[in-house]
């Protein structure tokens, strides 16, 4: 599966690595990546392994918002 989503708080480097971290951290996520640009984030995934919404809770346990 393949998943955009809005991310709001997300501002430089830092940001994108804790980010990374907690995005990576969900058995079942094959690539991420995360444009600070256009604040988005860009996640592929086996939904067999992991939920799209146990992903954006882990990214919103660091204080981002999903929108």
């Amino acid at each position: 599966m393949k998943a955009v989503l809005k991310i709001v708080g997300i501002n430089n480097s830092t940001d994108v690595r804790k980010a990374q971290q907690a995005i990576s951290s969900n058995t079942g996520v094959i690539a991420s990546e995360i444009s600070v640009s256009k604040k988005e984030v860009t996640i592929i995934y086996n939904e067999s392994y992991v939920k799209l919404d146990d992903i954006i809770d882990s990214i919103e346990a660091l204080g981002y918002i999903i929108i």
